[in-house]
């Protein structure tokens, strides 16, 4: 049997959803919002929308109803989102310059970025909950571009609500047929190795770049003047 990572966080989150039941489901939207891997909200909504067709109930007997689970998935989620944004409000841009430096982001990356984020904050809030991996990573240039919270707060909830409602509804509609998504769950194996294997090539090649641009500046520097 091949190991695969996805199927194994599938199985951790099977498990704890159908243990733990809402408050489980509610937890797990807050760390998938943070970002912290491998927690998809992909695999996350659609389950609970599985054991929303079953019925079922768990941890302290809340029931899986349409109320229930789009109120904690979207409360988790929302929590999540702002301890992201508060995270990035408290490290700042001169923090985030340095982590960037490590990863071989230019300063002039990084001034883009932010003119961007200053003039289209909200939008790009709003259409990144609608987007996977990005929905999850957004909230930290958000806080560090000083986004009014409220503002972020509710672009987040309006934007998450289309994404929650439609993963949910897929996994209501499959219900035990849920399983039939293992050869697309497998997949993201798959993606996940090339974005990994895309990210090294593009370090790789910053340091080459960075080597050579040294090597080049070396004699000059070194050269007397004329």
């Amino acid at each position: 049997m091949v190991f695969s990572l996805t199927q194994t966080a599938i199985f951790w989150i099977e498990w704890f959803m159908s243990t733990v039941g809402i408050p489980g489901l509610m937890a797990l939207m807050f760390f998938e919002s943070l970002g912290l891997p491998p927690l998809p909200s992909e695999v996350i909504l659609p389950f609970a929308g599985v054991l929303l067709s079953q019925g079922a109930v768990g941890f302290l007997g809340i029931p899986f109803t349409w109320v229930t689970v789009l109120g904690a998935a979207l409360l988790g989620g929302l929590l999540g989102a702002l301890g992201g944004y508060l995270l990035g409000h408290e490290l700042e841009m001169p923090v985030l310059r340095l982590i960037g430096k490590r990863f071989f982001i230019e300063e002039k990356d990084i001034q883009r970025a932010e003119r961007f984020f200053e003039q289209r904050g909200e939008i790009t809030v709003l259409l990144s909950r609608l987007l996977p991996i990005l929905r999850a990573y957004i909230s930290y240039p958000a806080g560090a571009a000083r986004m009014d919270i409220k503002r972020f707060a509710a672009f987040t909830v309006i934007g998450s609500f289309p994404f929650t409602v439609a993963l949910v509804y897929a996994g209501y509609v499959l219900g035990e047929h849920f399983s039939d998504l293992d050869p697309y769950f497998n997949a993201l194996d798959v993606v996940g190795a090339i974005i990994l294997a895309g990210l090294l090539v593009y370090v790789y090649l910053k340091m080459r770049r960075r080597a050579r641009e040294a090597k080049e500046a070396g004699p000059k520097a070194q050269a007397p003047p004329q």
